[in-house]
């Protein structure tokens, strides 16, 4: 069974989702209990620091920061997502994408071990090095384009993909890199955040851990922090369910239940913003102040060809470079619909030059947007009118 812990309950998600849903039915379904009369559709959240625990703890539910019940049909509900029909699967949800990317590293490498990291993936991964190498594992980092991770893979107890890498929108190729990690005997692990599962399916690709940011498109409303881990190896996602228990990364119940709330709606929200995507892309394309510009579902872009063999959709995110870091600054200024944010994949759209925050090798005038579900029109108008407006 997908999620975290016995349920007795069913799930009408699980008989949609063996059923060969379509996504849209899978989303709306997903993780829902067998419908009880009088009952809401989607229970409500369960507060508990403590549940009732006579005799032997043999149940489920036990203590708030080993279970709760709306964690578990959260993580029924994302499981169904990431891989429909199979039941070998476990999800476990995390307070924070950083929380869920924490327990798999933490709980999967020891001193002494080797771990493969993009150097091109999220801002974060920086400081995860640092740790991790303060606890004695060798860190090796190698682009995510042209499946450059292949080169530094030798020896490696874990490879960690990024794909579409975050902000640059390269994309290395998944099945590749898990069958040359799994030759050398390392487990491979696949950051989903910008994909989403309705983009991407690492686990199907052959990986052996789908994590991503919860915070992101998954959730989509910018209201919500959170993560999760999804993977296929029992025993290494029981350690994963250790770390998260022993560090405390837990969600929420109130969280959980609005994101499990919000996946109802995620299909609809994928389908019109990577819709959009696409078309914003083409209008910056014709844009001569525009460079650099990147999009994996353009035909043209280096990415589209694997892109094609391995997602279904190719994202909220377009990224482009403007000639300076001055233009770059009054393009965001004269934005209307566009809030000058960071983080991505919410129904408002953002940007914001990510070279302010001082950790992504790119040009200072680098731009990352994330669609939203604004009309196309006037999201393009928009975006056509503050870029002209920048030029003086």
């Amino acid at each position: 069974m997908n999620g975290s812990a016995t349920n007795d309950e069913g799930s009408a998600g699980a008989a949609a989702s063996a059923s060969g849903a379509g996504d849209g039915t899978r989303a709306v379904r997903a993780g829902l209990p067998e419908p009880v009369k009088y009952e809401p559709t989607l229970p409500g959240p369960v507060f508990a620091a403590h549940f009732h625990l006579p005799g032997d703890p043999t149940g489920p539910y036990t203590y708030g920061r080993d279970e709760n019940p709306t964690w578990t049909r959260l993580e029924q509900a994302i499981g169904e997502l990431e891989a429909p029909g199979r039941d070998d699967v476990q999800t476990l949800v995390f307070a924070s994408g950083m929380a869920a990317i924490s327990s798999v590293l933490f709980s999967q490498l020891r001193a002494g071990d080797a771990v493969v990291l993009p150097d091109d993936g999220y801002q974060v991964l920086p400081l995860v090095r640092a740790q991790l190498e303060a606890f004695g594992v060798e860190v090796r980092t190698a682009p995510t384009g042209g499946d450059a991770q292949l080169g530094v893979l030798d020896g490696a107890k874990l490879l960690w993909i990024e794909t579409p890498s975050n902000p640059g929108l390269d994309v290395c190729d998944v099945r590749r890199l898990v069958e040359a990690a799994h030759a050398r005997g390392a487990l491979v692990a696949v950051d989903n955040t910008l994909a989403t599962p309705l983009g991407q399916r690492p686990l199907e690709l052959g990986a052996d851990f789908a994590v991503a940011s919860g915070t992101k498109q998954l959730t989509g409303h910018g209201d919500i922090l959170l993560g999760y881990v999804a993977g296929r190896d029992a025993e290494a996602m029981a350690a994963v369910r250790r770390w998260r228990k022993i560090v405390g990364a837990i969600a929420g119940p109130m969280e959980a239940w609005l994101a499990h709330r919000s996946l109802a709606t995620l299909h609809l929200r994928v389908d019109r913003q990577n819709a959009t995507a696409l078309k914003v892309a083409e209008a910056l394309r014709e844009r001569p102040e525009v460079t650099g510009l990147r999009y994996p579902g353009l035909p043209d872009d280096p990415s589209h060809k694997i892109a094609s063999q391995q997602m279904r959709r190719y994202g909220c995110v377009v990224s482009f470079t403007l000639p300076t870091r001055a233009r770059a600054d009054r393009f965001l200024d004269a934005l209307r619909l566009v809030d000058d944010a960071t983080s991505f994949g919410g129904v408002r759209s953002t940007a914001e030059r990510r070279g302010r925050w001082g950790g992504d090798a790119v040009p200072e005038g680098f731009i990352r947007l994330s669609v939203g579900a604004e009309d196309p029109d006037d999201l393009i108008a928009d975006l056509v009118r503050a870029l002209e407006e920048s030029a003086g």
